[in-house]
């Protein structure tokens, strides 16, 4: 006999511990099979799981522990046949007790073979898991509530990257605020949602380790979405550590608050529309008061500078009171500007088309502006009237070109453009929704930053060099606009040009008035380079009735004659630069076979008979001329 084996006492006492371990053991049911599946041996443990007694249950089938579904599947046979076949097996399921009731078990089965290799059964152990089991079927619906929660919401884009930057999960918000599905963003970085500036400067990376360092990320910023358009988000990253404290990546939550943006900017915008009207009211009711008290004084000056002449001849004396009187005029100048900005100038608003007025007045326009300067007219054809002092109106406009030609001294063009507009309410700051008629002076100069046009209209702000300007030619604008019942905006930017829109309500075409509509008399075109003589003739065609458009040459003279219909007489000086008055008349023939053509001349006819061909058809007129030769000749031309 080997000294390493134990004699047959030996051996029988190390069996006999060993029993008395495996069936003290209640912790686990450790029970034994025989080939067949019937039960041999019970240890404590078995007993308190199953609820069955050693004489119970030995020499019955241990089929009877499982439900009567695996019963009728043939699992237990199934499992001996396992363990027999690959040496083990191991599995979870429903087991059932004495008393009917299940418990959930791990159950592990292994083949038993005496020391000739013969089988002689099998070794079973089980376990009761069952309050493992329901904290895991806890901890699987809380996460499966979690999932379907974070599924669920779609007013957040809520999902999670690697310590990378990677996004490994996107539930349905991120899908709408940002257009990816899930299958076209995980696995990639999401600093794809960055705009381009972003991406350049680094930003997501940083966004990262800020998280990372601190444990927290949060920014409001501009997102792109798949599209390529553009959104304004609420972004908060927070960092996720594993149980040893290692970083697992980041939870990431955006949100799309583009209108909670514009709200807050439109409501920014009208609070700052209301403090600039809250401060042009009071500065217009100081400058009012100034301005008749400043009135006051000047009309007594005025008045004593017409008594004093009377008692003096000396002329060093009465030189002296001249320019008195010069600047007593320039004072009353300044207080009707002041009171044009108060909103307290007199004025008598007519129904009229301001393509009319502006046509009209368009020569004067042309002559305030430079040889530098280019100049467009574009006028809506189908303008709808409105209610509006017509001189003070041109006087506005001339405002806004000298204000355009000073803001281009290398030159540059300047656009006057008309047209019907509709608007939403406070879109012009002062003006409510409705129909307007929109007049536009534009220009191509230096601009104006945004501390300078929140300035624009106040009285004597000025950009310009000392003694090169009062300003008071927008707040003149401003406060005219303002008693029209009408409106302005600046458009402007620096080194882009000026835009600036005046805004007067639209009337009806077939509202009733008892003005008459401009457009309902006839037209004339005055064409002569001497303004004095340009004005003085319009005079005359104004006195009989005539609406009267004017220019300074005769470029400008056609421009008209194309964008604007129904102009029945052309009046046009003969000798002007550049294209004389025949030339004129024969282009204007081409382009309007029926007007009537009167030309003014110095020269007698047989001479400009003798130097021109083809001028038998026009009507001439020698100047000077009067009223009722000017009348003559309209009726036979």
């Amino acid at each position: 006999m080997n000294d390493m084996t134990p004699s047959l006492p030996q051996k029988t006492a190390v069996e006999s511990r060993f029993q008395l371990l495996v069936s003290g053991i209640s912790d686990y049911a450790i029970y034994m099979l025989d080939p067949n599946g019937i039960v041999t041996s019970w240890n404590a443990g078995a007993q308190r799981f199953k609820g069955y007694t050693a004489d119970e249950i030995i020499g019955h089938h241990f089929s009877r522990f499982y439900t009567p579904e695996d019963q009728q599947s043939g699992l237990p046979a199934k499992a001996l046949e396992t363990a027999l076949k690959e040496g083990k097996f191991e599995l979870e399921g429903w087991r059932v007790r004495k008393d009917g009731t299940q418990f959930w078990t791990s159950v592990v089965i292994d083949p038993i073979y005496d020391t000739t290799g013969q089988h002689i059964g099998f070794a079973k152990i089980t376990r009761d898991i069952t309050e493992r089991r329901k904290a895991q079927e806890a901890l699987r619906e809380s996460e499966q509530r979690f999932r379907m929660l974070v599924q669920g919401v779609t007013d957040y884009a809520i999902y999670m990257l690697s310590p990378t930057g990677e996004v490994t999960n996107w539930n349905a918000g991120a899908q709408r605020i940002k257009g990816y599905t899930a299958d076209e963003i995980v696995g990639t970085s999401f600093a794809r949602f960055y705009i381009p500036e972003e991406q350049a400067a680094g930003l997501p990376a940083a966004a990262l380790a800020t998280a990372a360092r601190e444990g927290r990320f949060e920014r409001e910023a501009w997102r792109v979405r798949r599209d390529g358009s553009r959104f304004w988000a609420h972004v908060v990253i927070d960092a996720i550590y594993n149980d040893d404290g290692t970083l697992a990546g980041f939870a990431k939550i955006t949100r799309d608050i583009t209108e909670k943006k514009e709200a807050a900017e439109a409501l920014d915008r009208a609070n700052a529309a209301l403090f600039q009207s809250q401060k042009m009211e009071a500065i217009g009711q100081l400058t009012g008061g100034i301005a008749h008290d400043f009135n006051n004084l000047l009309s007594v000056i005025s008045s004593g500078l017409e008594v004093l002449p009377l008692k003096t001849q000396e002329p060093t004396e009465l030189k002296i009171l001249e320019s008195m009187k010069r600047a007593v005029d320039r004072g009353a100048t300044l207080t009707q500007q002041l009171l044009s900005f108060a909103r307290q100038q007199p004025l008598r608003p007519e129904k009229h088309n301001l393509n009319s007025v502006i046509n009209g007045f368009e020569a004067v326009l042309r002559r305030a502006g430079n040889s530098t300067t280019a100049f467009n007219v574009n006028l809506a054809a189908d303008l709808q009237p409105a209610m509006v002092d017509a001189p003070r109106f041109e006087t506005a406009l001339l405002n806004l070109v000298v204000n355009a030609r000073d803001a281009m001294p290398s030159g540059g063009t300047i656009s006057i453009l008309t047209s019907n507009v509709t608007l939403d309410d406070q879109q012009i700051a002062g003006l409510t929704a409705g129909r307007y008629v929109k007049v536009s002076v534009s220009d191509t100069g230096s601009g104006m930053s945004p501390e300078v046009m929140a300035r624009a209209f106040e009285p004597f702000f000025t950009t310009k060099e000392i003694g090169k300007g009062t300003g008071l030619g927008l707040s003149q604008v401003y406060g005219f606009m303002q008693q029209s019942k009408g409106g302005v905006s600046i458009d402007s930017a620096i080194d882009r040009g000026t835009k600036i829109s005046l805004y007067l309500p639209a009337l009806d075409e077939s509202c009733s008035d008892t003005v008459p509509v401009e457009d309902s008399s006839e037209k004339v075109l005055v064409v002569d380079d001497e303004p004095d003589v340009m004005e003085m003739a319009a005079a005359l065609f104004r006195s009989i009735g005539y609406e009267v458009f004017t220019a300074n040459n005769g470029l400008a003279a056609l421009e008209i004659l194309q964008r604007t219909k129904n102009i029945a007489v052309l009046f046009s000086d003969v000798m002007m630069p550049n294209m004389t008055g025949i030339e004129l008349a024969k282009r204007a023939r081409e382009l309007r076979p029926n007007m009537k053509i009167l030309l003014a001349t110095g020269y007698p006819l047989p001479v400009l008979t003798a130097q021109h061909s083809g001028i038998d058809e026009f009507t001439f007129m020698n100047k000077p001329y009067k009223l009722a030769e000017l009348a003559k000749k309209l009726r036979l031309s």
